[in-house]
């Protein structure tokens, strides 16, 4: 190498504001779409990881104080029609429906058992669009989001090309700055990406098990109450 074309080339600034600065427009709002996708995943993530860890604390709370063996109409009097808690709206949709198939005379309306159930199904099925909203979003960003980078790289590539061919020159101060901002741009998605899948897949699993305590939670206070309508 030409000690002229190293001392230009160790005189590039090669910090990432530098590399920014330096890059195209297109490949500057690739960049920004990147780092928007970045933000808005970690938010995604840090707001889920606290939604879930209140839902399995207020789960738990709740189981202890279902199999405590006070009476279900006490509990659902304590609690109220419009309770904060998943669990506690799930219990809470039962009840109403087990109140309402009541009779003036006390006899019960027929149906009641399956009214019951689809109530339940209801509040589950809304509790399960709560807590997974968001997800599709970490889903999308972790497909994409190297696709993007990668034509934010092949862009800029390209454009370093042209610079090339327009100077004639291929010593290293021309061509290093134009490929090194164009692999930010890489670089940039695989930051998106990466915590984008694996926290999808983890809150994914996290969400599939809350989900499945509220199922089995419906299906045992069901059962109880298909006790009740028997006797």
């Amino acid at each position: 190498m030409e000690p002229q074309a190293l001392a230009m080339a160790q005189e590039i600034d090669f910090s990432l504001l530098a590399l920014f600065a330096r890059a195209t427009l297109t490949v500057k709002l690739v960049m920004l779409l990147l780092m928007v996708a970045s933000f808005w995943s970690w938010s995604i993530i840090v707001q889920k990881l606290i939604a879930y860890r209140s839902a399995r604390r207020e789960a738990h709370v709740f189981d202890k104080a279902f199999w405590s063996g006070e009476p279900l109409d006490d509990l659902f009097d304590q609690i109220g029609a419009e309770p904060s808690g998943r669990a506690q709206k799930i219990f809470a949709s039962g009840m109403i429906e087990w109140r309402r198939s009541h009779r003036a005379d006390g006899g019960l309306i027929a149906g009641a058992q399956a009214r019951i159930d689809r109530s339940m199904d209801v509040a589950i099925q809304k509790e399960t669009e709560a807590l997974q909203k968001g997800l599709p979003v970490l889903a999308t960003v972790g497909s994409t989001a190297p696709f993007v980078g990668l034509f934010g790289t092949v862009w800029g590539i390209m454009h370093a090309f042209i610079e090339i061919a327009q100077q004639q020159n291929t010593n290293l101060a021309v061509v290093a700055p134009g490929i090194a901002e164009a692999l930010l741009a890489t670089g940039l998605g695989l930051l998106a990406a990466i915590p984008a899948v694996v926290f999808y897949n983890k809150l994914s699993a996290d969400s599939d098990r809350i989900i499945g305590g509220y199922e089995a939670f419906a299906d045992e206070f069901s059962t109880i109450l298909s006790r009740q309508l028997d006797s």
